[in-house]
């Protein structure tokens, strides 16, 4: 067996309400659909999600780029797809970062694999801890009234936990969007505050000092993704715990998070990690410093979102944490999966979000069935789909 042919294809999926963070206004998901074509007629594909020049550095073309022209011809075209651990070797040998564009090929391996084999990708990463992964819900940042108000609502709809984002105006607005929320609903419901990087030590310490009163379950990524060092500092003079997103990436960094101290615990994204298999070494080096982990996404359909699904529910140290990968839900303003609209999504059977739950599909790979009508009418306008063959 192997692969005789790699597409990509730019997709753009509109958001039904914006996504606000610091120096960021989302209105629409640009992502790129990857397809494997073997030559006994399988196919397994994947979704990049959201393409994010100030966290990955990464975007259509450049993934495209990168799969089209140094993954495909030199690695993946001619190959067993039942070789994952081979092709995610080289091709950290032939390139350097990028690893939403190898995260790509990663999730298309396991799901190719899976329909060899027969079975969900859950079993390939180890065979079902839980049913289900326990969901936070990931608020916008925005004005104090509207802020609350979903927030109620996301609690009413049973999501174990609330995130707010930082940047819909000044640190004061900031400080006075949290106190609003927690007093909205009340000492005991888990809240987190996400700044993504944004702020520079100075803000970083007078803020948080200012937000210790509100009993948040922890500060995340609240220094830029390089100063592990300030995250060090930091940790030392305030009360909040602080979790490592943007500083957590690959297995040196975590490293160096835990030999610096730097982090009461740590974010995943199975993009940001470079894929499925590189995502269980990376849960490797957490469960081996203690340190708690919660699982975020990039905003993406419920193929994108399929991943993380899968490893959330096989994962035993990951299993026992939150999971945030709400793409769908985030993107079609709803909380339950069950009210997208059919066919509005990239998949058309989208994992099941029901009651602050997600569970993966149960079919062979990541048992997601394509919408190619949805891929064909919401093609980014400009770009068009790439393939290479044997």
């Amino acid at each position: 067996m192997k692969i005789i042919k790699v597409e990509c294809l730019p997709v753009s999926t509109p958001l039904k309400k914006p996504v606000y963070m610091p120096n960021t206004r989302i209105t629409r998901i640009d992502s790129l659909v990857l397809k494997l074509h073997t030559d006994d007629g399988r196919i397994g594909f994947a979704d990049s999600g959201d393409t994010s020049s100030w966290y990955r550095g990464e975007s259509q073309d450049s993934m495209a780029s990168m799969i089209c022209d140094v993954f495909a011809p030199r690695i993946l075209l001619g190959e067993d797809p039942r070789r994952i651990e081979k092709i995610v070797g080289r091709m950290d040998l032939l390139g350097r970062d990028n690893n939403q564009a190898k995260s790509v090929v990663d999730f298309a391996l396991h799901d190719l694999k899976g329909k060899i084999l027969g079975v969900p990708v859950y079993e390939l990463l180890g065979g079902r801890t839980v049913d289900g992964a326990r969901l936070g819900w990931v608020l916008s940042a925005g004005r104090p009234a509207d802020v609350v108000a979903e927030a109620r609502a996301a609690l009413a709809h049973g999501f174990s936990l609330l995130k707010l984002k930082t940047g819909h105006g000044t640190l004061d607005d900031d400080v006075a969007m949290v106190s609003a929320v927690r007093e909205a609903i009340g000492p005991d419901v888990r809240l987190t505050v996400d700044a993504n990087g944004f702020w520079t030590y100075e803000e970083a310490l007078k803020t948080i000092r200012r937000l210790d009163r509100h009993g948040l379950e922890l500060i995340e990524q609240p220094l830029p993704h390089w100063d592990i060092e300030g995250m060090a500092r930091l940790r030392d003079k305030v009360g909040t715990p602080i979790y490592a997103d943007e500083s957590a990436q690959e297995l040196h960094h975590i490293k160096e998070i835990i030999d610096r101290r730097a982090a009461d615990g740590l974010f995943i994204k199975t993009q940001k990690a470079g894929g499925l298999l590189k995502s269980q070494r990376w849960l490797t080096m957490a469960r081996l410093s203690g340190l708690p982990v919660m699982c975020g996404c990039m905003i993406g359909s419920g193929l994108e979102t399929s991943p993380a699904a899968h490893l959330w529910v096989a994962d035993q140290w990951a299993s026992q944490y939150l999971n945030e990968a709400l793409g769908p839900l985030m993107i079609h303003g709803v909380w339950n999966s069950a009210d997208i609209p059919a066919g509005a999504d990239i998949a058309l059977n989208i994992p099941r979000f029901q009651d602050g739950m997600l569970y993966p599909n149960e079919g062979p790979g990541l048992g997601i069935e394509l919408n190619e009508e949805f891929l064909l009418r919401n093609r980014t306008e400009g770009k068009q789909p790439r393939s290479v063959s044997l």
